[in-house]
């Protein structure tokens, strides 16, 4: 029986309540903020590689080369 691996760790976006941003990746328990989207990105990246430093990826159910898929959330401006 063949397992498929994943090659994607979804993750969020969303302003943060106060200022800023904060990121979240449910799948691997990483929050993370920053007060600028630059550093959100930076900040995520490096959280998601430490949660999967030392793992076995495999046994995760992702592929050696995962990617981060991240959507961000809006609230729309009412006119």
């Amino acid at each position: 029986m063949a397992v498929w691996l994943q090659h994607t760790v979804a993750a969020i976006a969303r302003p943060g309540d106060e200022s800023g941003y904060v990121a979240e990746c449910p799948d691997l328990g990483v929050i993370t903020e920053a007060d600028t989207f630059d550093r959100l990105l930076a900040n995520l990246k490096e959280a998601v590689a430490l949660a999967l430093d030392g793992e076995d990826l495999a046994a995760l159910g992702l592929t050696p080369d995962p990617v981060v898929i991240l959507t961000m959330e809006l609230v729309p401006e009412h006119a």
